[in-house]
């Protein structure tokens, strides 16, 4: 029984326009102003149909299969399929939606983008890394690169002739890119010689696309130590001339393959640079700032992989337990005419469902959320509009990494216990969904590091001020929508929540300024308070939308469904913030003070 995935559409219309009102949003922005509410849904649907139809038949076939590398060329073939999926979706257009007109995009809205990769990432994941680093390239050159490098690169990557990598990590340092040893030699022509090894590169080499666009860091000869002396290379698989036709192979070549515990069909791959052929994309030195445009877009692409497995495990679970028969229910047989009750009736499975169910859709309203805050930070003609949205996304951002990441794998595991022994055979897939989301929790910066990255500098950092912007905002909505009853249980456990976590932010502000050690020790416990706040105002805010529309006598079933998950939201998932609290009440010295222990 292998997986099966039907794109949630309706879920997507109501996060979209029942309650984020998207259109509305982006037609304010002059970019968006010609666009409406039928073309995003027309785009929906056509995505949802590739991801469906063509791309998720090759999942597991990927799985089996992985990349396979030839060491006499260094070449990487893809598993059977990847190719002419990704032929398939070069011709509908697919690499285009989000890129600018003027190199061949179509200008659809970050937000609209961010949802066709949520399907993409729900029927394959490691197939949707090619196309997503791509457009993560894409990014980088457009905001940094100088004109002439936009015109040979961006046209190819638009269409997606070509694709792209981020090529940061190396043998010797992950996280810490200040140790990094590539070397960038300047060459009489202007561009640059770069020889080094870097591994852990997504999509470094494979057979897709004609030619690879890899974004490179590395050092001048008069670079000064540590991260202030990196700075950022394109370098093309094949040399170019001026017109941007392909040339003899560039001397960067793939030398291994990692050999992982999920996501095969991407090549994750070990690069050795031996001279070859980049050149300087922005300032010298200042690369870190460069890649971070590409480092912050694949934080919340990370978020979105996790959101697409959460979806299709609990599509998957939910099949599985409405067939499965096994046992009767506590409360007396359900099915009667059966010899056991469908597996769905007993309250762990359902627990183990509805948690799924909780954190998937909670995860598409903060990734939807944050989608339109990038679309405002970049395109809004309001300039204390687009200050507030980046800021807002700068807290955001880690959030969506840690917090879906977090979520995501905890409810592929909970999805693979409803299967039972089933779920931990190859043959339904559902193993294969926890091994993939693992990876999720670790790359583009550790959820550790994201958590340091929001109590340290985006909270502490900037003295509290976009954190409290975004509490005042969470308050400001509680306190127009009080006077509805049927919201309390939902508004009270909110303000309460938002009220110790701000005394909790005083708290580990003066403690930090005795010790910094206190920051990493309250870090992690502290970005869950954090995601469960931002997901606890997301559901009361979909409470009230469906509330709303019963009221109106509206019957479509999602909006019980939505009431009902708020519910389970609040009482079976939100309360997880005890724990953290009460961590958070201990000594730090029980984690700092241990070196007997781990001696």
């Amino acid at each position: 029984m292998p997986l099966t995935y039907s794109p949630p559409i309706r879920d997507m219309q109501f996060v979209l326009h029942e309650w984020l009102g998207v259109t509305k949003h982006l037609q304010q922005l002059p970019r968006y102003a010609e666009f409406d509410q039928d073309t995003f849904n027309a785009v929906l649907e056509e995505a949802g149909k590739f991801a469906s139809e063509v791309l998720a038949p090759t999942n597991s076939v990927g799985d089996l299969q992985g990349c396979q590398l030839d060491r006499t060329n260094h070449s990487v073939t893809t598993p059977d399929g990847f190719k002419e999926a990704y032929a398939q979706y070069v011709e509908a257009g697919w690499p285009a939606l989000a890129c600018e007109p003027e190199y061949g995009g179509q200008g659809l809205p970050f937000v609209i983008n961010q949802c066709v990769f949520e399907m993409l990432n729900s029927a394959n994941q490691a197939w949707t890394m090619y196309p997503g680093l791509s457009h993560g390239a894409y990014e980088a050159l457009h905001a940094h690169g100088s004109d002439s490098l936009k015109a040979l690169y961006l046209p190819k990557l638009t269409s997606g002739q070509w694709t792209g990598t981020m090529c940061l990590t190396e043998p010797h340092c992950g996280t810490d890119l200040g140790l990094l040893r590539t070397k960038a030699e300047p060459q009489a022509d202007g561009s640059y010689a770069l020889t080094g090894n870097k591994i852990f590169i997504s999509a470094g080499e494979h057979d897709m696309a004609e030619n690879i666009v890899h974004l490179v860091l590395a050092r001048l000869p008069d670079a000064p130590a540590g991260s202030k002396g990196i700075s950022l290379f394109v370098v093309s698989k094949f040399k170019l001339d001026a017109n941007g036709e392909l040339g003899e192979r560039n001397p960067i070549f793939c030398t291994g393959l990692e050999h992982k515990m999920g996501i095969h069909g991407n090549a994750t791959a070990q690069l050795t640079l031996d001279g070859a052929i980049g050149h300087l994309v922005g300032e010298p030195h200042k690369g870190l700032m460069a890649m971070f445009v590409m480092m912050n877009g694949a934080r919340l692409g990370v978020g979105n992989q996790s959101l697409g497995l959460t979806e299709i495990a609990f599509q998957n679970a939910l099949a599985y337990a409405k067939e499965r028969l096994q046992m009767r229910s506590l409360s007396g047989p359900k099915a009667p005419e059966l010899p056991a009750d469908p597996i769905i009736v007993h309250p762990d499975v359902r627990h183990q469902l509805m948690s799924a169910k909780a954190y998937a859709e909670g995860g598409r309203m903060l990734g939807s959320y944050c989608g339109l805050l990038l679309d405002q930070a970049h395109h809004s003609a309001d300039a204390e509009q687009r200050q507030q949205a980046l800021s807002q996304l700068a807290l955001l951002t880690p959030v969506v990494k840690a917090f879906l990441t977090d979520n995501g794998l905890s409810a592929t595991i909970g999805c693979q216990q409803v299967f039972g022994g089933h779920g931990y055979i190859q043959e339904t897939g559902m193993e294969q969904l926890v091994r993939d989301a693992r990876i999720n929790l670790i790359y583009e910066g550790t959820n550790a590091v994201q958590a340091l990255d929001l109590l340290g500098r985006k909270v502490l950092g900037d003295q509290g001020k976009a954190l409290t912007a975004f509490g005042k905002q969470i308050g400001a909505w509680g306190k127009e929508h009080s006077q509805e009853p049927k919201l309390i249980e939902f508004l009270l456990p909110l303000q309460n929540l938002g009220e110790r976590l701000t005394e909790l932010t005083q708290a580990l502000g003066g403690k930090a300024m005795r010790n910094p050690d206190e920051v990493g020790v309250a870090a992690v416990d502290y970005l869950r308070i954090v995601g469960h706040l931002t997901f606890g105002w997301l559901w009361a805010q979909a409470a009230q939308v469906a509330l709303a529309a019963i009221a109106d006598g509206k019957t479509d079933p999602i909006y019980p469904a939505k009431l009902e998950t708020a519910k389970f939201y609040f009482t079976r998932l939100m309360p997880e913030v005890e724990t953290a609290f009460k961590r958070l009440q201990a000594n730090a010295n029980t984690v700092l003070k241990t070196s007997h222990a781990l001696a």
